[in-house]
């Protein structure tokens, strides 16, 4: 009986006193090292240990905390990833000596959460410290398969030699990456039959381009090339084809940083020169020399004037869109809402009004009527059968149709839309007249939207404060400049879709514009097409655009249209019109009474 109740009593103060004498001896920092031979004494004595298990773990707990946090500080340098699986596995190590293994698994749970910590910050930063990745939209361009400068500098000293040698011209056959990714594919099997590439049916048909122009350089020693330069953060750039929307893809051709500098290369600019095919070690086309800059001499771009700063003017010069006698829509346009260059005109369409095959008309009237026009059809978040039908019906020396279609990401729509307004840019710098079609700003919107980062201030349907800003930007960059050159844009509005966001996008688009062509959804219930409202459409200013005395007839025209509804108005119009063949026609009848 006593030796039943000793034990009891004396284990419990025993254990209590044994405890607070080695939590004891880990508060002060310097005595902590007094502890280590007392953790051989006790796995020394076995019956001891055997008895005291429960009071040895917690022990052991504190022990190997108290001896693991001393290389700490090493998981905060950046190391190579098996450094620090190797680092990790002996910490775990000596835990398992000196704590039964418990305290070496937790210290390798701090120490990965550490790491994960220290990516993260370091990914932020731009990428490195075993795989975090930079917030670039470059990162997969790797340095090790780009050419440097100083290798360019002497490839390009040995083509002035070789052309010096050969009385100052190479030959040049003309056909380019363009003229390549413009053919269809059985033309392009036949190119790669006459290169004598095998095994190419398989092929796609960017990569098969890449090996034909592969094939040609290696025959000839050199080939030209030519691309909208798109400038990286690092300094380097990139020529891209805009027949592939200014996708990245194998066939882009390298612009090093030096060239860039030396010819004062900014981001838009339609460059061609000689290139040379990419070595083995590397994975891009080179640039060697510029030839040509938006079709001019490189020396031209020192006299060029930045677009923010040129003076914007109203439209005075006109764009008629008048064809032939059965094209009714256009000469309605004309009528009604007429669009100068450099106009910022808003077509208002509630869906199925017939406003994709009233921008194709503009479209093909603008390239009839002013060759001398750069055209770009930007179609944003749009089905791709509609795409192919642009690019079938609208095709022309000068038309690009540039599209992202509605599979793609909210930030390839931003890029192409970028891509694009930079591009006419420079072209207006360049004293160019520039028209763009945009099918639709609301979608181009949304993209914006859902691509920049939230402010926590949130509109009416979901809208970001800030997310309108960029394509203001885009819509705003329409205008006649004073000396010379417009950019005019076109862009749609969708409303009543039964959205919240597309209204409060039309509402903030509403007053921006100088022009609005407003489409009605009775008129396409009638089927009666064009489905233009007259007494909701017009243009600021159009005593600029039109003579007094067709200003006057128009005037007129309005006043009789205006007691109408939507319906007859259009009905009547359309009737009048069919009976001349010209809108001067029509007008005259007016003038004389008929």
């Amino acid at each position: 009986m006593s030796k039943s109740t000793e034990l009891p009593g004396q284990d419990a103060p025993v254990r209590k006193k044994r405890t607070v004498k080695r939590l004891a001896k880990h508060k002060p920092g310097a005595e902590g090292t007094e502890s280590k031979p007392e953790a051989p004494e006790s796995k020394a004595s076995s019956k001891a240990a055997k008895a005291d298990t429960h009071a040895d773990t917690p022990d052991g707990k504190a022990e190997s905390r108290g001896e693991s946090k001393a290389p700490e500080p090493k998981a905060i340098e950046p190391k190579p990833e098996p450094r620090r699986e190797q680092a990790g596995s002996d910490r775990g190590s000596v835990g398992q000596n000196q704590g039964s293994g418990q305290g070496g698994g937790q210290d390798r749970y701090e120490e990965g959460g550490k790491r994960r910590r220290n990516k993260k910050r370091r990914g932020k930063q731009g990428g490195g410290g075993g795989g975090g990745g930079g917030g670039s939209h470059h990162r997969s361009v790797n340095w090790d398969h780009l050419p440097t400068d100083e290798e360019l500098e002497r490839e390009a000293e040995e083509l002035e030699r070789i052309v010096a040698a050969s009385g100052g011209k190479i030959a040049d056959d003309g056909l380019t990456i363009g003229d390549l990714q413009r053919m269809k594919l059985d033309e392009v099997f036949e190119v790669a039959e006459k290169e004598g590439l095998e095994d190419f049916h398989q092929i796609p048909k960017q990569d098969l381009i890449f090996k034909i122009l592969k094939a040609r350089a290696a025959k000839q020693g050199i080939m030209f090339g030519e691309g909208t330069l798109q400038v990286m953060p690092d300094g380097f750039g990139f020529l891209r084809s805009p027949e592939m929307s200014y996708l990245p893809g194998p066939d882009d051709i390298y612009v090093s940083p030096s060239q860039i500098r030396r010819f004062g290369l900014r981001r838009g600019m339609t460059v061609r020169g000689a290139i040379r095919p990419p070595k083995e070690s590397e994975r891009y086309f080179a640039l060697l020399r510029v030839d040509s800059v938006n079709g001019r001499e490189p020396s031209a771009i020192h006299d060029m004037v930045n677009f923010e700063d040129l003076t914007p003017m109203h439209p005075e010069e006109r764009f008629l869109l008048e064809t032939t006698p059965d094209q009714i829509e256009m000469r309605i346009v004309d009528l009604v809402a007429p669009i100068g260059k450099g106009q910022r005109a808003l077509i208002v369409a509630p869906p199925r009004t017939g406003k994709t095959v009233l921008m194709q008309r503009m479209t093909k009237a603008i390239n009839k009527n002013y060759p001398e026009c750069k055209i770009f059809v930007l179609l944003v978040d749009e089905r791709p059968e509609e795409v192919t039908d642009f690019k079938r019906n609208c095709s022309g020396k000068n038309v690009e149709v540039v599209a992202s279609t509605f599979d793609e990401q909210s930030d390839r729509h931003v890029a192409v839309a970028e891509c694009v307004i930079e591009k006419a840019k420079r072209m207006v710098e360049f004293g160019d007249d520039v028209v763009i079609l945009l099918d639709s700003i609301t979608r181009l919107a949304r993209a914006y939207n859902s691509n920049i980062p939230h402010s926590g201030k949130i509109m009416t349907g979901g809208l970001d404060s800030n997310a309108l800003q960029r394509p203001k930007k885009f819509f705003g960059a329409a205008r006649a400049i004073e000396r010379g050159g417009s950019l005019t844009i076109i862009g749609t509005a969708l409303v009543d879709t039964g959205s919240k966001m597309d209204e409060v996008i039309f509402e903030e688009f509403k007053g921006t514009g100088n022009s609005e062509l407003h489409l009605d959804r009775r008129l396409v219930e009638k089927r009666i097409y064009p489905a233009i409202d007259v007494a909701a459409s017009g243009t600021r200013r159009e005593e600029l655009l039109m003579d007094a005395k067709e200003l006057e007839l128009v005037y007129r025209l309005r006043k009789v249209l205006a007691d109408m509804n939507v319906v007859e108005a259009m009905e009547l119009l359309k009737s009048r019109l069919a009976k001349h063949k010209t809108n001067a026609e029509f007008l005259m009848s007016m003038a004389m009474g008929a």
